[in-house]
């Protein structure tokens, strides 16, 4: 066409078309190379498993019971989970929680010369259904050694006397107490005092005491710790840990026994094996074997048929994605924690991870900004999901760059 030969207002129409046309051009390509939703890339498939059927978990005897993966929090088996229950001397898992936070907030010190007072004395010696350090009366002992008094011989005066140390009051410690439980997740527990004997709102559940000691190993390996030794001393008394299976399992490394008479004998049990920790809680079993014998049963079948995997690192790329309006033209996306999965063991290659990301991401974005989720299912049934954030911010672009980014977006809107 000669432009020449028409009007003014033809030759302006003319470039107008010629203008829409180059648009349109450019439009599509831009959308043409828009990256689109794909499933994320899982790491490297580990060595092949044997692809077997999970069998049932063991029978337990108790009133409520559970396995749990440390790592994903994922519950493995259970029964009667949330149920309500008396948690009894695991409680004193949560009195060391409480003064390992304070300890490390600088409230108080390993070194702190604790009072073992009268009060405490009396009413965590007295009892039929308690258990006694030997710290003497009126006299005083190191925070450290009044604490592992408390969690290897599983003394109530120790827990008191810790209570009215760290806070100034067993009703003052109580409320700590349940602070940190809820800082925890434990939705559906209650504590009065940090010994574990029975009173009417004193209660836990096996979920809520599966995050608790899972938080206690995570949290502060080192107070943890104090669960695997086997005995200790105060002057003339030796007492040995009344969880069996720290002689029956090397892998074995806590957490904590409890009994009374309402609660019946439980236990909070821990163990590693390579990589992989599991946590184990049976409620109201018939006897100190039977719950330990239990206990391993749920922890060796944990083992031998479940397996973990990161699938995603923290801060890595799992997808990039184009960016509208933005000084960059794409962002690159990933989680902002590992994301990990509990399976059955064989079934890795079985995984079907997948992406929920907006179709047009536009800037301004911040670091760390949600802007989409990835899931990963299994046989049909999502097993993880997590954020996918910016991994970088992305600026806004400059006026021109915005208004020509507006008419691409326009132009392919549906």
């Amino acid at each position: 066409m000669n432009l020449f030969r028409l009007s003014p207002r033809a030759r302006a129409s003319a470039r107008l078309a010629a203008l829409v046309a180059t648009c349109i051009a450019v439009a599509g390509l831009a959308i043409a190379q828009t990256p689109t939703p794909a499933p994320a890339p899982i790491s490297a498939q580990p060595a092949l498993s044997d692809d077997l059927p999970v069998p049932p978990a063991p029978e337990i005897v108790g009133n409520a019971w559970l396995l749990m993966d440390h790592a994903t929090g994922q519950i493995l088996a259970g029964h009667n989970v949330d149920a309500r229950v008396e948690p009894a001397s695991i409680t004193k898992v949560l009195t060391s929680y409480v003064i390992a936070a304070e300890m490390q907030a600088g409230k108080v010190s390993a070194d702190d010369q604790v009072m073992m007072t009268e009060n405490a004395w009396r009413k965590g010696g007295a009892r039929t259904d308690g258990s006694y350090s030997g710290f003497p009366v009126n006299q005083t002992a190191t925070l450290l050694e009044m604490e592992k008094g408390m969690v290897v011989q599983s003394g109530n005066d120790a827990a008191i006397a810790l209570a009215e140390h760290v806070a100034g009051s067993e009703d003052a410690f109580a409320a700590l107490m349940n602070a940190y439980a809820k800082r925890i997740g434990m939705k559906h527990s209650n504590f009065v005092n940090s010994h574990g004997l029975s009173e009417p709102d004193h209660y836990s559940t096996a979920r809520d005491l599966a995050l608790l000691g899972s938080a206690m190993a995570r949290d502060f390996p080192e107070e943890y710790s104090y669960n695997a030794i086997k005995e200790f001393t105060v002057g003339p008394i030796t007492q040995r840990n009344r969880n069996l299976l720290l002689w029956r399992d090397d892998s074995v490394d806590g957490i904590k026994t409890g009994h009374h008479s309402g609660a019946g004998y439980c236990l909070l049990a821990s163990a590693k094996r390579g990589d992989q920790r599991l946590v184990s809680v049976v409620m109201g079993s018939t006897s100190e074997a039977q719950r330990a014998t239990d206990s391993l049963a749920l922890l060796n079948w944990g083992f031998r048929f479940f397996e973990t995997h990161a699938l995603y690192d923290a801060g890595t790329t799992v997808s990039t994605q184009r960016v509208w309006k933005g000084k960059a033209n794409e962002v690159n996306l990933g989680v902002a924690e590992p994301l990990l999965v509990t399976m059955p063991r064989g079934k890795y290659a079985q995984l079907q991870p997948s992406m929920d990301v907006p179709t047009q991401l536009v800037a301004p974005i911040e670091q760390g900004q949600q802007v989409g989720t990835v899931r990963v299912t299994l046989d049909g049934e999502v097993i993880a999901e997590r954020p996918l954030v910016a991994l970088e911010a992305v600026e806004q672009a400059g006026f021109f760059k915005r208004l020509w980014h507006e008419f691409l977006m326009w132009w392919n809107s549906d």
